[in-house]
């Protein structure tokens, strides 16, 4: 396993690891909102096994990338993301986003195409946050009326899932896995909640639509954010995708079941 980073095209250090097979189709694995990419650590020994070559990378303000004052967008991190490809000259990948990093793969697409790109797994991420008559699977409890403000000063709490006290080894894994991105200050900074805004208006599907790339879809079963059901609505809108439901399951769904994700994730390679 080596570390490195690569300077953006706006000069911001990323920090990334590059393991497994030199030589093997490339993962690589973005983590979700303020989570660091020791998140996929119950994934990369399972995807080295099988003979990958996993990358799994901090996009800025994440991990120990650096944390500028710009660059709070949806559209940058789709740029941090072609400038690691580019940089590290990766083809035929596989691109795997859990939550924010799942749709930080659909802006990827929308504005860089799909050249680089052999497939694509979504880690329970709705592609339209906005809950609407033709999109019941968005973030519980946001929509049209309260939209200016849902996101304004924080995550909310939907009050749905298995609570974390009643989910013994799955808390564990959590808490292991996210332990790189516990700590510093409490809340969300300016830059964090601007991201976070631009991520919940955005809606994905016409992306989706327009996308010949295999891709799986995955929703946990018991998710905090939004229904299972995106998952498979999500995945009816391409020919080229298909959807999987992971029981017992909550929003972090790599973390939680990791054994019966990398059985899904390492199937859906294997097809490609």
């Amino acid at each position: 396993m080596t570390e490195g980073s690569i300077t953006t095209r706006d000069g911001v250090r990323l920090d990334y690891t590059d393991s497994g097979t030199p030589g093997g189709r490339p993962v690589v694995l973005v983590a979700g909102f303020k989570a660091a990419r020791q998140a996929w650590l119950f994934q990369t020994p399972a995807l080295e096994a099988a003979g990958y070559r996993v990358i799994s990378v901090d996009l800025r303000g994440h991990g120990s990338s650096e944390r500028p004052d710009f660059g709070h967008s949806m559209a940058r991190r789709a740029a941090d993301l072609d400038d690691l490809l580019t940089q590290l000259d990766l083809r035929r990948v596989v691109l795997v986003g859990q939550s924010m990093g799942g749709n930080t793969v659909w802006a990827y697409l929308r504005d860089f195409g799909a050249a680089r790109i052999a497939g694509i797994v979504i880690v329970d991420q709705t592609p339209k946050m906005l809950n609407s008559d033709d999109w019941p699977f968005g973030y519980y409890g946001y929509t049209a009326e309260n939209a200016d403000t849902f996101f304004a000063e924080s995550i909310p709490n939907t009050g749905h899932g298995t609570p974390l006290w009643r989910r013994g080894m799955r808390l564990v894994r959590l808490l292991r896995a996210m332990r790189s991105s516990m700590g510093g200050a409490k809340g969300l900074t300016a830059g964090e909640l601007e991201l976070l805004g631009d991520h919940a208006r955005a809606d994905w599907r016409s992306v989706i639509a327009g996308s010949v790339v295999p891709t799986l879809f995955v929703a946990g079963a018991e998710s905090e954010m939004w229904p299972s059901g995106h998952a498979a609505a999500a995945a009816a809108l391409s020919p080229s995708a298909t959807s999987v439901v992971i029981e017992h399951d909550g929003h972090a769904a790599n973390i939680e079941q990791p054994e019966k994700f990398n059985d899904a994730l390492l199937t859906f390679l294997a097809g490609l």
